[in-house]
Formats: structure tokens, C-alpha cells, sequence
């Protein structure tokens, strides 16, 4: 892809991350492209939506993040407004959304500028609400205790239609997750859980999350969810400490939009938005979370491993009563040429290419 306009979104409690940035600086004067810094923990300031960081930046066409998947994250949502890939530098510690090292920052560049980076598109999600989310004044002081400024309330999009029943469209874009919380440590919320528009389950529950298959292995693997593929589409529904019998989760298809309402008596609920607070919830509001039209673009070095990278994150060890029955091999994958019947799937490459 040609590169133009870079933004880099920096962890600036990161030494390792502020000496990354100024490499990319430094490549950007070398190249002649212009690189706009983009402070979205800047004090003093309101934060702005990502649309406005976006401007500010000049529309850049890659955004280049430096720290770990919070980071990240965070230049996802401006990469997205204007359609810019992002490259993520891991200096986290776990690190499922980056993946280029940081040693490796020029390399990436160059790969990107020559256009020879991989390039991979992963699902998003959007949503629907019965009203537009507000954060109350005398409660968003003490919900935002400690975290920094909160982003200004969703926008409504152009296409909403709010006449005819089906709330307003809010201009918001999860590339993990939609999560839906009890507003007070002793009372948890009451939602109707429906999916494709029929009832599952109401629940009693701590929080329920609607994920992407990228966000399975975030907060809702923490609340026993499945791990997806992030190849893959599809919605994943997972109740957090549900007081019910039924506390698995449902893989939902893509098309398959999954709302959650507030039932009368329950108490508020707060609405997140990857990690970030964007709204309160009242008992009779409702929310639909379903597939975004548009897809976050991730530049990588190489295909992503992403089972080795499940195996090193997780520190996934082999059951101990296999260790008499021999060793498992790394790789199952024959170096001779892949047959026609399988020439579809997607497999490592052969052991002189890895």
C-alpha cells in the first residue's frame, strides 16, 4: 500500500515505546512522509472521537501504534474513521492485537512502504440503541474515578430510524467487544437477551458481553468464553457470573444481531465500548449489537500465527499423562508439495520458509 500520512499513537509511560516512536519519526524524514503524533491521553483537553483525532492527524493512511493492545486499540478507532491500516509495535504483555517487535519497527515500515506487508482485515461491530447514550454528570465522575477524561457521547449516523421502532444508529465501533455491566457493586442487572430477534434468556448477571471473534480471547475468555479464530465472522454472546443455570456462551452467525434490554425493575447499566465507558443504561432501554460494514485493517509481517501465538500467551503447556506417550511435534504440515484437494486451506508454511 502507498503511505503517504502516518499518525503514531504512543504509550508515553513507555520509555521503550517514546525511543520507538522517534525511530519512526526518523524513517518518516527519511522516506519524505509526513508523521503527525496523535495524543489521545493528552491532558488539559477534552478527549475527541476518533473522527477528530483522525483530522487533526491530516487523515493519515496508516497508523502506526506503540505499546501493548490498549494502544492499539485506541488507533484502531481512528485508523477506522478514515480507513487507515494499522500497524501495531508489541511492547505489552500479552499482545494477541500487535504483533511487529520492536526491533523490528523499520523493517515493518519498509515492508509497508514497498508493499510487500500482508494486510488483514478483521471483523468490527456496531450498534443500535433505544436513545442516545449519555453519561450523567453526577455519576460520571465517579464511574471515570481514576481512568483519565471519557469520550464525548456517540454520534448518531445519518441512517438512523428512530420513528419507526428501531432506536438510533450510533456511530460507534467495537473491534472487541460491547459489554453491558451492573452499575452498582450490590445489585447486578436484569437484561432479555434476544438473538436474530428471539428471546434466549433473561439474566441476572454481573455483565453480559457481546464479542468479535478478535475479542474472544479478551474479556470474554476471562468469563470462560471460547477462543474464535479472528479469520472467522461471527457474534459471541457470554454472560459474566450469571445467576442462572445456563452461564455458557452463544456463537452467534454474523447476521445474527444480539440485544440486550434493561428489564423494568433492574437497576441502571453502564455501556463499554472496548474498555471505554460510553453510556448509562435505565431499566426499559435496550441495545443491539450486531456486525459493523466496516473492518479494521492490520498490517502484518507475515500470516498470523495465531495458535502459536495462543500457545505462547496463554503459556499452554501439554497434559502431563501424555508426557510418557511421546513428543507432540510443532508443526503438522509435510514439507512436499500441498495437494489440489487441500490447496484451499489455510496451513503453515513448509519448514524452509518459517
Amino acid at each position: 500500500m502507498a503511505v503517504q500520512r502516518i499518525g503514531v499513537v504512543t504509550h508515553q509511560g513507555r520509555p521503550a515505546a517514546l525511543d520507538a516512536a522517534r525511530v519512526v519519526h526518523s524513517w518518516c524524514r527519511a522516506h519524505g512522509i509526513r508523521s503527525t503524533d496523535i495524543d489521545v491521553w493528552a491532558e488539559g483537553r477534552q478527549r475527541r472521537t476518533g473522527r477528530e483525532e483522525a483530522l487533526a492527524a491530516g487523515d493519515p493512511d496508516l497508523v502506526v501504534t506503540l505499546g501493548g493492545d490498549g494502544t492499539f486499540l485506541r488507533g484502531a478507532h481512528i485508523a477506522l474513521t478514515s480507513q487507515a491500516a494499522v500497524l501495531g509495535v508489541d511492547l505489552g504483555k500479552v499482545g494477541f492485537l500487535t504483533e511487529v517487535p520492536a526491533s523490528d519497527v523499520t523493517a515493518a515500515l519498509d515492508a509497508v512502504h514497498e508493499e510487500r506487508a500482508v494486510v488483514e482485515e478483521r471483523m468490527t461491530l456496531t450498534m443500535r440503541a433505544s436513545r442516545r447514550l449519555e453519561i450523567p454528570p453526577e455519576e460520571g465522575a465517579l464511574l471515570r474515578y481514576g481512568r483519565g477524561p471519557a469520550l464525548p457521547p456517540p454520534q448518531v449516523r445519518q441512517e438512523t430510524t428512530e420513528e419507526a421502532g428501531w432506536g438510533v444508529a450510533l456511530d460507534v465501533t467495537a473491534l472487541n467487544d460491547v459489554v453491558l455491566e451492573k452499575l452498582t457493586r450490590d445489585r447486578q442487572v436484569s437484561v432479555g437477551v434476544y438473538i436474530a430477534g428471539r428471546l434466549l434468556a433473561s439474566y441476572a448477571a454481573d455483565a453480559l458481553a457481546v464479542a468479535t471473534p478478535t475479542g474472544s480471547t479478551a474479556y470474554s475468555f476471562a468469563a470462560g468464553g471460547p477462543v474464535l479464530s479472528p479469520h472467522m465472522d461471527a457474534v459471541v454472546f457470554t454472560p459474566i457470573a450469571p445467576h442462572m443455570t445456563f452461564d455458557r456462551s452463544v456463537v452467534a452467525a454474523p447476521d445474527e444481531p444480539v440485544a440486550l434490554r434493561v428489564l423494568p425493575n433492574s437497576g441502571q447499566a453502564a455501556v463499554s465500548v472496548d474498555g471505554q465507558l460510553r453510556g448509562i443504561l435505565d431499566p426499559g432501554d435496550w441495545i443491539g449489537v450486531f456486525r459493523a460494514p466496516r473492518r479494521v485493517r492490520l498490517i502484518r509481517l507475515h500470516p498470523t500465527d495465531f495458535y502459536g501465538r495462543l500457545r505462547d500467551r496463554f503459556r499452554l503447556t501439554d497434559a502431563p499423562a501424555t508426557a510418557t506417550d511421546g513428543e507432540a511435534q510443532p508443526f503438522f504440515r509435510p514439507d512436499a508439495p500441498i495437494p489440489p484437494d487441500l490447496a484451499h486451506l489455510r496451513l503453515p508454511p513448509p519448514a524452509a520458509a518459517r
